[in-house]
């Protein structure tokens, strides 16, 4: 692709991420979801449970890297549903009339999104460290978590866009994303594994959500990382692959009938 080629590719997806940021201001109800229910949940954690869980550390301290994966779940499954919408509304239609790339399309909906996350995971930070949450990781730390966290959103991002072209209807695309909200919860993300029963505790140490939890947490509070590093890196990197083929394959698919 000539460098022309490469620069009207990524004004293609500025123009569809620049949609997609204004789709979601205007759909304050989700916006608004998307922030309330992580900063609800760890309220709930921290305030009714927290006293009674014990994880060898201040408890908001343990649940804040968790939380902050729970956020871009609730970012990505909106990802879905608007895909989703896209597809059944005509509008995909209307933009194949257009001079607009197809990977362009797609890809706005997961730039949009990762701004989305962006704001969201800020203001729950925000919020974490107004309810007692103290971070000992410096400037290097905090940069890697970011960058953990970007390739984390994005591959889930692509996930969900993938998920969006295949569903019948927004409220299916709804239901096929509900796992990237629940899988967390079998994670390290609020409790350790070893208090999980024993046909549980395998379940949460092996799925690709816990070792990004622990090596965020390693980073912010100084608990030892292990192999957790590798393994998370591994996962997102294995994980955005995979998403980014399936979702711009599915996406020809329905595109070219």
């Amino acid at each position: 692709m000539s460098h022309q080629g490469i620069a009207a590719a990524f004004e293609d997806v500025a123009t569809m991420a620049d949609r997609r940021v204004r789709l979601a201001r205007r759909n304050v109800d989700s916006l608004f979801a998307s922030i309330l229910m992580p900063l609800l949940m760890m309220a709930l954690f921290v305030y009714v449970f927290g006293g009674a869980i014990s994880t060898g550390t201040e408890y908001i301290n343990y649940v804040v890297p968790g939380i902050l994966l729970l956020t871009t779940g609730y970012g990505a499954a909106s990802t879905a549903m608007v895909v989703a919408d896209d597809m059944h509304t005509g509008m995909i239609d209307r933009l194949r009339s257009l001079p607009i790339r197809g990977f362009a399309v797609l890809a706005g909906h997961v730039t949009g999104s990762v701004a989305r996350n962006a704001a969201a995971t800020a203001i729950v930070i925000l919020a974490s460290l107004a309810m007692g949450f103290r971070p000992g990781g410096g400037v290097l730390d905090w940069l890697a978590t970011i960058g953990l966290l970007l390739l984390y959103v994005l591959a889930l991002s692509w996930l969900a866009a993938g998920l969006g072209v295949i569903a019948k209807s927004v409220e299916s695309a709804s239901t096929l994303s509900f796992f990237m909200l629940f899988l967390p919860y079998l994670s390290s993300a609020f409790v350790r594994p070893e208090t999980m029963p024993s046909w549980l505790r395998p379940v949460s140490e092996h799925q690709p959500i816990t070792p990004v939890i622990e090596t965020v947490r390693s980073l912010l509070i100084g608990t030892p990382m292990g192999n957790n590093g590798w393994i998370a890196l591994a996962w997102c990197c294995g994980l955005l692959l995979f998403s980014v083929l399936l979702a711009t394959s599915l996406y020809r698919r329905r595109t070219s009938r």
